[in-house]
């Protein structure tokens, strides 16, 4: 196995560690919108790091929490429905990110590789980074289960049990934002909520407690990127997109099996 297949394969199955159980979330909360606007700014980071010649590492994940925080605020203070908030964000990070890319004739930048992930091209400091991020995403998720699978569950039993709900929401929040930076490498912008949505609705057909269906969400997100690579090299497609119609294809899969139980 070539060094930058192995590297793609660690790189892949990190971040579907984190997306499994953050998916989870995602799909109980019907976070899905929120997922897209923070994966439309995670570009706006990179053309603003191309721009002011800054670590697009740093940018990348920069200014996905920044627009975290912001949609916190925002929707504290009810200018909007939370839907149109998103919908505004969304489009505009989308659309300021590709006017800043097409400012800056002098400097070649991959949008391909943006919009759909270039896993294939993963290094030892992207490894080192994502495994870093998913460790303290992983230890934040086990610290804070219990508070957001009851702010999950009833938010205002969670608020008179003591949780303090705007905070644990915050977290999730922020969380969110960082595994969507840490996934745009491997599947890209436009690709990055299905990478967290679909393995955690697979996971929901067969599972019948919130921890079992986070594993199972994990173990289906690696076993798409494993599917994924192997599809990407036998046939020579793009490996984010493969891993995007191997997570889909596993979704039917579960479809049929849940009718075959019933």
């Amino acid at each position: 196995m070539t060094d930058f297949l192995l590297y793609a394969l660690l790189a892949g199955l990190g971040v579907a560690l984190v997306a499994g159980p953050l998916g989870c979330f995602v799909v109980w909360r019907r976070m899905a919108y929120f997922g897209d606007t923070l994966a439309h700014s995670a570009l706006l980071g990179v053309s603003l790091g191309v721009l002011l010649d800054i670590n697009l590492n740093i940018t990348i994940i920069a200014i996905p929490l920044t627009m975290a925080i912001g949609l916190v605020f925002l929707e504290q203070r009810g200018f909007l429905a939370l839907d149109t908030l998103l919908g505004i964000l969304s489009h505009s990070a989308l659309a300021a990110g590709l006017v800043v890319i097409s400012l800056l004739p002098d400097v070649r930048v991959d949008l391909l590789s943006l919009l759909f992930g270039d896993l294939l091209a993963v290094t030892k400091s992207d490894l080192w980074m994502i495994y870093t991020v998913a460790a303290a995403v992983m230890a934040l998720l086990g610290l804070l289960w219990k508070q957001l699978i009851n702010i999950t569950v009833d938010p205002e039993l969670a608020a008179v049990e003591g949780t303090n709900v705007t905070m644990v929401s915050t977290a999730l929040m922020l969380i969110t934002a960082l595994v969507i930076a840490l996934a745009m490498k491997v599947v890209g912008v436009l690709l990055i909520t299905a990478l967290l949505i679909i393995p955690a609705a697979t996971a929901r057909r067969i599972s019948h407690t919130p921890e079992h269906m986070a594993i199972a969400a994990s173990l289906i997100a690696m076993l798409t990127v494993v599917m994924g690579l192997a599809m990407s090299w036998n046939l020579d497609t793009p490996a984010g997109p493969s891993v995007v119609i191997s997570a889909s294809f596993l979704f039917c899969l579960s479809l049929t099996y849940r009718r075959q139980l019933s």
